[in-house]
């Protein structure tokens, strides 16, 4: 069903004002899911138009796309989409800044510790002796991930952990906001094996001190890059610093695209948001943003990647995830994190006349039945 932009603008105003457990028709269902689909249309066609306009884009595998030299391209990346994916260790719960965007907006008291000595691998929590025992019997990753929530909070604790790692063989990289790296610091993570860091320049809006320590990390770290979710704050405070981030030396920025969930939803309330396959619900600006810094970069000839780490890459690294599991054709983990359509997050979009819907049709004669018509 190929339902109108005015049709569904009536019926997402009405599904939001229904009550929040209050389970849909199954006809209302399919219409509900024909609106995200028809959105997701019109987003996806204008966002191929935006990508094909751009020279020089290079496709890893169907599975991301990137602007720039493939030698800069992020080893983390490389082994998350193409190896056996992308593994988290887990051992820090607390964060020293309150991002806009972050998953755990309005949380971050409340995330739970992992445990004294501990590290959360795969589910299981361990010490750094049992990786010994952990690598003789599991399959070895290509690449593992220092994730959650920020690893410098207690950073002195990560070096023998990463030494175990090095050792192995196995490819590793680490996100920060960088507020508390020091030369110390950064040294010691280079001494330990750490061939990777990403630093999420917008945290800080770009910090100067942020921007200092990318510069020191470059000086000792392999490949160090920005991965940061494309807002408008970032693009703002990118463009004021774009020369001096650029004389970091940075090898890539990964462009993420926003995903929204309860959390930090109402932070962006009022922006355009489409959800990709029924599943993250996004800005429409931020893959938006993504392409304007893709496009920069080759215009004005950066000697960095400038990667579309956008929900169709996280789409394909699930499918890739699965697969690599021994998952069924079709088997994936990827879907929504709301518990039911957030309707009201799309009246926006359905609301704004610069938004056509590709092609529209009249409701269906057996939808319109049973006094279903608004």
């Amino acid at each position: 069903m190929k339902i109108s932009k005015q049709d569904a603008l009536n019926w997402y105003t009405f599904f939001n004002e229904l009550p929040y457990d209050e389970e849909l028709l199954p006809v209302q269902q399919e219409i509900a899911l024909s609106v995200l689909s028809q959105i997701e249309t019109a987003v996806e066609t204008e966002n191929a138009a935006r990508l094909a306009a751009i020279p020089g884009v290079k496709c890893l595998d169907g599975r991301t796309y990137y602007v720039g030299d493939p030698s800069h391209f992020p080893s983390g990346c490389k082994s998350c989409l193409m190896g056996t994916g992308l593994s988290a260790v887990r051992r820090t719960n607390k964060c020293n800044l309150k991002c806009p965007f972050c998953y755990d907006f309005g949380m971050l008291d409340q995330i739970p510790a992992i445990g004294e000595d501990l590290w959360e691998i795969g589910g299981g929590k361990y010490r750094v002796e049992d990786i010994d025992l952990l690598l003789r019997i599991s399959q070895k990753p290509t690449g593992i991930a220092y994730v959650y929530l920020e690893p410098f909070m207690e950073i002195e604790l990560y070096g023998p952990m990463i030494r175990k790692f090095a050792d192995a063989g196995i490819h590793q990289h680490m996100y920060t906001n960088g507020t508390l790296c020091t030369p110390e610091n950064l040294r010691m993570l280079a001494d330990a094996g750490l061939p990777e860091l990403r630093f999420n320049l917008g945290a800080t809006n770009c910090a100067d001190k942020v921007i200092e320590n990318i510069r020191l990390a470059k000086t000792c770290i392999p490949q160090v890059g920005i991965e940061t979710p494309m807002t408008r704050a970032f693009r703002k405070s990118f463009m004021e610093k774009k020369q001096a981030i650029l004389a970091t030396g940075i090898d890539f920025i990964n462009c993420a695209e926003l995903h929204l969930n309860e959390n930090n939803l109402p932070n962006y309330q009022g922006e355009n948001m489409y959800m990709f396959r029924n599943g993250y619900l996004s800005p429409v600006i931020s893959r938006r943003i993504t392409f304007e810094m893709m496009e920069m970069a080759v215009r004005e000839s950066w000697n960095i990647v400038v990667h579309d780490c956008s929900n169709h890459t996280k789409f394909a690294r699930d499918l890739h995830h699965r697969a690599k599991e021994g998952g069924w054709f079709g088997a994936t983990s990827y879907g929504s994190e709301f518990d039911r359509i957030p309707y009201e997050a799309f009246l926006p979009i359905l609301s704004d006349p610069a938004v056509s819907f590709v092609e529209e049709e009249p409701m269906p004669a057996d939808l319109m039945n049973g006094g279903l018509i608004l």
